[in-house]
């Protein structure tokens, strides 16, 4: 069944993602929502997104960016109203390489202490492929079966086919699926769908413009009237 959220039926929310902006680019205004509501939110982060440099004579790969990007995924949280946050400190594009009962065990600890009544995370396709996104999904989908509670409901990030229709075309210009087919999921079959506006919305482009290493480049090749309206939807389908 799909929920139209005007309020925060979520609960608290744990979010286990790849690297900083995967957390914000598919759930920040469910995030914020959930915050305002005075729910617990609770983000995982897999790596520091060392080597997602889009130019890489301004944004070193390595440490540096790494540095950059902790920054950056602090001050989106602070816009967001997000207070609980856990680095996994695995590589960046190393996460299968993990040792994989490890990862879960890590990713378990944390969702047994939250009890979360929602985890967010990416689907088996990693949303863009990446093989980061996929491992992440493994670990969390792994500790869930293993430790979340009774009733809680597990969300794997999705598009709906009106937004891939209007947004893909011009996101592929700057290879953001990486190749990979990007996950659908009609309307009317989704666990959760948000279609942001308003305060909201607007909440969710500053957050994202913080991150200034990874969206400057997006912004002034989309302009920002486009990167905002396709931030608008946060789709989430059962497993």
């Amino acid at each position: 069944m799909t929920h139209d959220l005007d309020a925060n039926p979520l609960g608290t929310i744990l979010g286990v993602w790849g690297h900083p902006d995967d957390e914000s680019y598919l759930s920040a205004g469910l995030m914020a929502r959930a915050a305002r509501a005075g729910d617990r939110v609770v983000c995982v982060t897999a790596t520091r997104g060392e080597l997602g440099s889009p130019d890489e004579a301004l944004w070193p790969p390595g440490p540096p960016l790494a540095a950059v990007r902790t920054k950056e995924l602090d001050a989106c949280f602070a816009l967001l109203g997000v207070k609980e946050h856990h680095w996994l400190d695995y590589p960046d594009g190393g996460c299968r390489d993990v040792d994989h009962d490890e990862a879960v065990r890590r990713v378990s600890e944390i969702m047994a202490e939250v009890q979360p009544d929602t985890v967010l995370t990416f689907g088996p396709d990693g949303m863009t492929g990446h093989d980061d996104h996929k491992a992440v999904c493994a670990w969390a989908t792994a500790a869930f079966r293993d430790v979340g509670k009774p009733g809680a409901v597990l969300g794997y990030a999705t598009n709906t086919p009106e937004w891939l229709a209007e947004y893909r075309p011009h996101l592929e210009k700057f290879n953001v699926f990486m190749g990979a087919e990007p996950p659908c999921t009609p309307r009317d079959e989704l666990l959760f769908f948000v279609d942001l506006a308003g305060d909201e919305l607007a909440t969710k482009l500053a957050a994202m413009r913080v991150m200034t290493s990874q969206v400057t480049g997006l912004i002034d090749g989309l302009g920002e009237d486009f990167f905002r309206s396709g931030l608008a939807e946060e789709s989430f389908r059962r497993p």
